[in-house]
């Protein structure tokens, strides 16, 4: 390898790699354990099935789509850089290979699928999900991740935030939920008064657990090194989530006088959440404000489907939609214009600027996931039958899959 090579960055990148990884497996647990037992392989096989189908569009044009350089300078979309057809691993992206820096970032575009599905679990038949799947990272997770990730991408050049992906990967798979769920309508037992309870808590915080532990990764790896701005990312991390768990756990005790089965969990989620563009960014006090905020938002923010009568099954749009429109907003008052980030936001001195531009890449991001997911949901739902019979659907999706 080129003498440019750090092997310590390197070394992270690959760790955080892996980390990141066990994440997908993670989620499936976690939804798994909230679903009916009839739907529980079913709910596991989609987050599963999701690592190899974007694995594949990654190695075949979807890395370049999304990290190439940059076509006609408007900052809308990659291309080139195929590098998993025609490169060797001595190539280098800054001080890491690039073969490490492009499987770091494809399973952020992994686990972005596999939330989505989480929005409409016991509703949908494996087969269209695999082709919706292939469809929907072409034209939505690529050039989502163009704009913010990539260098060249018009909001990254812009100057609007993002340090792990609460843009591309929460706001993205909440919004994008948020659609299909629409395209599917309510499952047959979807109740307006209140959620289901769910059915395997052991396994929802086994789940959990993963997530937690492969979140680090996912945020202290985006630093793409070893040093302080990933001890950063990774404190901040840890702390929202903490804070969000308790502050979940107190209000759901004000409101109903009684801790909830899921709440706790839950809480930690939506703060890992929030946190996940704001961890490079911000001090100890900012992730502490998030932890507050998001659990405050998202705690009515997942009631919100038992009124509007959409079913958002395991509440990706009240968790990672609205969780990530709270951390990315957040950015333009607790970004502290140092460590990794290059503006400062108004708690620290910095022009409302900053905070107009996370709004404005907020409105683009999810008008663009919710338009055109919806367009995809219905062009699978209309050729190849997107959601099951009512039969099929009572029965439970697991009869879908020859299980012995």
């Amino acid at each position: 390898m080129r003498s440019g090579l750090n092997t310590g960055d390197s070394a992270w990148v690959l760790v955080s790699f892996a980390m990141v990884l066990l994440m997908t497996p993670g989620l499936a647990l976690f939804y798994g354990g909230m679903v009916r037992a009839k739907n529980l392989v079913s709910v596991l096989y989609m987050s599963f099935v999701s690592i190899a189908v974007v694995s594949v569009v990654w190695f075949l044009y979807g890395y370049g789509l999304a990290f190439g350089d940059d076509v006609g300078g408007a900052g809308l979309i990659g291309w080139g850089r195929w590098q998993f057809l025609k490169t060797t691993p001595s190539v280098l992206r800054g001080v890491i290979p690039e073969y490490v820096f492009s499987m770091f970032q494809l399973v952020f575009a992994i686990i972005t699928l596999a939330l989505i599905s989480g929005s409409v679990a016991n509703r949908v038949r494996l087969g269209p999900w695999m082709v919706f799947g292939v469809v929907w990272v072409t034209l939505v997770y690529l050039p989502v991740a163009h704009w913010v990730f990539s260098k060249g991408g018009w909001i990254n050049r812009w100057g609007a935030l993002d340090f792990a992906g609460g843009l591309v990967v929460e706001l993205n798979s909440g919004i994008a939920g948020l659609a299909l769920a629409l395209v599917l309508g309510p499952g047959l037992r979807f109740r307006r008064e209140g959620p289901p309870e769910p059915k395997n808590i052991p396994l929802v915080m086994a789940g959990m657990g993963l997530l937690w532990f492969g979140w680090f990764g996912f945020n202290g790896g985006s630093a793409l090194t070893d040093g302080a701005l990933a001890a950063n990312a990774v404190v901040n991390t840890m702390m929202c989530g903490c804070v969000a768990m308790l502050v979940w756990m107190l209000l759901e005790r004000a409101r109903f006088g009684q801790f909830s089965r899921l709440g706790g969990t839950t809480g930690a989620l939506a703060g890992l959440v929030a946190i996940t563009p704001a961890c490079g960014y911000v001090n100890l006090l900012g992730a502490t404000v998030l932890g507050i905020v998001v659990a405050v938002v998202c705690t009515y923010a997942v009631e919100v489907k038992t009124s509007a009568g959409y079913d958002d099954t395991l509440d990706v749009v009240g968790i990672h939609g609205a969780g990530g429109i709270v951390g990315v907003v957040l950015l333009g008052f607790f970004a502290t214009g140092k460590y990794g980030s290059p503006t400062a936001g108004l708690a620290y001195g910095g022009s409302i600027s900053l905070l107009g531009k996370q709004i404005v890449a907020i409105l683009a991001v999810g008008c663009y996931s919710f338009v055109i997911t919806y367009v995809i949901g219905k062009a699978v739902d209309v050729l190849l039958a997107f959601r099951p019979s009512a039969r099929e659907e009572a029965e439970g999706l697991d009869t879908e899959l020859r299980i012995g």
